[in-house]
């Protein structure tokens, strides 16, 4: 038995090292390199929303744009009611757009929606701006100073009045839907005529259909001729005007905004949910 075990021993020995090496092990797989996406794509785009009434939540068409986005959170509607070119201004309200401006650092591109003219027609005090020596100054100003802060201006003309005579839509914010539109074509800033689409589409549909967009449906007692803002006497004060917008209305005008922001900027189509989408 001793014999034996040294003659194991000895022919371990004389056995070639490679052939008493263990297995040899599976080589490591390299580490994976995550993947980076491009510098700027993964940041998303910004849009700030900046008017009056017709625009704000709740009277205008600005949240019913921003649920359209598909980042909706990307989005900020500070329209305010009661607002015009110079007031919006001289309230602090513009400083918050530029604080927001000031801070995109996070953000591919900061789109600046800015739409007025309602308030800045004569006979609101506090409020109204000469159309020919402050209105175009304020427009341009606001301009200027979206691009010194690395934003994008887009000048939106004032949404139409739902005011019919004899069966014709009046249309008094033609003049400051013109100074926009001078003010865009000269700063070469996108422009989305908001009041000649808005203005074709009322008219089309007609005084009825019309009335179904304003915040509450028009009521019984108010005649539908364009002194019907005035209620009789004794009656409660109504919701209803041919100026501002519930849900339908909003709605509807966002995508009249929409269509035009794609059609004026391409690029922002894919910004947007498909088209079937509510």
């Amino acid at each position: 038995m001793i014999a034996l075990r040294r003659l194991f021993a000895l022919a371990v020995l004389a056995w070639p090292a490679s052939a008493v090496q263990a297995q040899p092990a599976v080589a490591a797989a390299p580490p994976s390199t995550p993947y980076v996406l491009p510098v700027g794509e993964a940041r998303p785009v910004r849009f700030i929303l900046v008017g009056d009434s017709t625009m704000a939540t709740a009277t205008g068409y600005g949240d019913a744009l921003c649920a359209r986005i598909v980042r909706a959170d990307t989005c900020i509607n500070l329209a305010k009611g009661g607002r015009s070119s110079g007031s919006f201004r001289a309230e602090g309200r513009w400083d918050e757009v530029q604080g927001l401006l000031r801070g995109a650092s996070a953000y591919r591109a900061t789109y600046v929606l800015i739409q007025f003219g309602h308030n800045d027609q004569p006979g609101k005090p506090g409020r109204s701006t000469d159309l020919a020596t402050e209105f175009s100054v304020n427009m341009a100003r606001y301009v200027d100073e979206v691009r010194a802060l690395g934003g994008v201006p887009v000048l939106v003309t004032p949404l139409t009045r739902r005011s019919f005579k004899n069966g014709v839509l009046e249309n008094n914010l033609l003049p400051w839907a013109q100074a926009i539109r001078d003010t865009a074509a000269a700063k070469r800033a996108p422009l989305l005529d908001l009041n000649a689409d808005s203005y074709a589409a009322v008219q089309a549909m007609g005084t009825d259909e019309a009335d179904t967009l304003a915040v509450v449906p028009r009521p019984a007692a108010v005649a539908v001729q364009a002194n019907a803002a005035a209620e009789p006497q004794g009656a409660p004060k109504s919701a209803f005007d041919y100026t501002h917008v519930g849900p339908k209305g909003a709605a509807y005008f966002a995508r009249l905004v929409e269509r035009a922001l794609k059609q004026a900027l391409p690029a922002l189509a894919s910004q947007f949910r498909p088209e079937e989408q509510p």
